[in-house]
């Protein structure tokens, strides 16, 4: 088990959002109280040579601060469009995504990557790791994009980082020289580089065996004990069992 409440480094609930104060024209709609995510209505259609796709339809959801929830559903169902509305990589056709007061849709460009880059930590299936780039590298990177330290205090955080998620040994080697949960642990490492209160996890078990997947999942339930929102996209049941709540799409709606 790893230990992410060793510190007060990472933010308790009641510090939802560090260095983000929701200021009136972001309170647009009203979530209910201690809400980290809340969806209203929200819909994704995309427009493709064969006619409109609606990936998400009508999608009501509140997410709680410090919940651990699964976004469950076929391949095809909206799980991943959901996080991507939900971190602000894509926009809605229509709707609303209030992120702990911040209406994502009424951002610009470059207020979202800003926002994104501070608030929110994203893993991916495919751990989208830097090939050239040492395993303490990858996890300065965020760090670096966001100019957050000074470069000596950011690779101290990342070995800092990377030791909690159990690679203390591996920082100096490239993501080609471990293996495929090790490379998923320095991913989770990444995410965390700028302390944000949101993880996002794009199927972060999906192409790991049982044992390092159940590593994975054991770490994200750490986090959100420590205080973070979790929301997990997922199709395996396995990974289910260790979620507070469970959310299914169908078709793009909830079900």
């Amino acid at each position: 088990m790893f230990d992410f409440t060793a510190t007060g480094e990472y933010p308790r609930r009641e510090k939802m959002l560090a260095g983000q104060v929701p200021t009136p024209q972001d309170r647009t709609a009203s979530p209910s109280a201690g809400a980290a995510v809340s969806l209203c209505r929200l819909t994704k259609t995309y427009e493709t040579s064969a006619g409109s796709f609606t990936a998400l339809r009508d999608v009501d959801l509140e997410i709680q601060a410090g919940e651990f929830v699964a976004i469950v559903g076929r391949s095809g169902s909206g799980k991943s469009t959901l996080l991507n509305m939900v971190g602000g990589i894509d926009r809605p056709s229509s709707g609303s995504i209030i992120v702990a007061g911040v209406a994502l849709a009424d951002c610009g460009r470059g207020r979202l990557a800003s926002w994104r880059g501070r608030n929110v930590g994203i893993v991916f299936q495919f751990f989208q790791l830097l090939p050239t780039l040492t395993a303490v590298e990858n996890v300065i990177l965020p760090m670096d994009f966001c100019g957050v330290l000074s470069p000596r205090e950011r690779e101290r955080k990342a070995l800092e980082l990377l030791a909690r998620v159990g690679l203390s040994e591996q920082g100096n080697k490239l993501p080609a020289a471990l293996s495929g949960g090790e490379q998923q642990r320095v991913a989770l490492a990444r995410a965390l580089a700028n302390d944000p209160p949101l993880i996002l996890a794009d199927e972060p078990t999906g192409n790991l065996d049982s044992r390092s997947g159940a590593d994975v999942l054991r770490l994200l339930a750490e986090l959100a004990r420590a205080g973070r929102t979790v929301v997990l996209a997922t199709h395996e049941r396995d990974a289910v069992k260790a979620v507070g709540r469970t959310v299914t799409l169908v078709d793009g709606s909830v079900a």
